[in-house]
């Protein structure tokens, strides 16, 4: 389903943990990461296509999570005609999309990525609020900025980093994260050499869940790659 302009209409996801850390799932079979999203289907409406969406890719029910807030209006971005089928170019220019910001409120072990036969992740963590976007294929870091800028104002702030200063933004948006930056970070995974054991790096006293179908990856600056087909959603 394509507007007049060639853009198909579509959901992201940006969910928080009570740390206000953020879902970060490993897209399967790529060295390419983002946040759930997925396309409105005819006759849905956002918020519909919103609570289909965070069933069929990351297990979670309505009762899982809380709305904190929505973008106001459409966030779009083109595809890259290499990404996109034969049949489709001419007539599919990208997506636009609505973003929502939710609460979990239910527990890691909600999360289930094999909740459908059709995956779209096969790994995930939780990350700080200002993800590197360098580990995202690069015709969707703009909009996930603004998604990102747009609703940083509605996270509730905790102990993690959450700071929507501009510097702190550019910060983490444009210059990546570096190993400094994540060293002792509550419930993120470490960093280990190619060929060495990796173990998980947990700050004392903080639980570590690992839902149905979920595994970690080293940290996914040190492996990118560029989705090689047009995504689903």
């Amino acid at each position: 389903m394509l507007d007049r302009d060639g853009f198909r209409p579509n959901v992201g996801i940006i969910l928080l943990n009570q740390r206000s850390q953020v879902f970060w799932g490993k897209r399967i079979r790529t060295h390419s990461w983002q946040f759930p999203q997925g396309g409105i289907d005819r006759g849905e409406n956002p918020e519909q296509a919103m609570y289909r969406e965070l069933h069929e890719e990351v297990g979670l029910l309505p009762q899982h999570v809380s709305v904190l807030a929505r973008t106001r209006d459409w966030l779009r971005y083109e595809v890259p005609d290499r990404f996109i089928r034969r049949d489709a170019r001419g007539h599919y220019k990208g997506q636009k999309q609505i973003w929502f910001l939710l609460q979990l409120v239910g527990h890691d072990w909600d999360l289930n990525l094999r909740a459908t036969d059709h995956p779209e992740f096969d790994a995930w963590r939780w990350n700080d609020y200002w993800v590197p976007l360098d580990v995202v294929v690069e015709f969707k870091r703009g909009v996930y900025e603004m998604a990102l800028t747009e609703l940083s104002r509605f996270v509730p702030r905790g102990d993690n980093r959450t700071d929507s200063r501009p510097d702190h933004r550019n910060r983490y948006l444009r210059g990546g994260l570096h190993q400094r930056d994540h060293a002792g970070s509550p419930g993120e995974t470490g960093f280990h050499a190619p060929g060495e054991p990796f173990h998980a790096q947990i700050r004392p006293g903080a639980s570590f869940e690992l839902p149905p179908g979920a595994t970690f990856e080293p940290d996914p600056q040190t492996s990118l790659g560029a989705d090689p087909t047009i995504p689903k959603s």
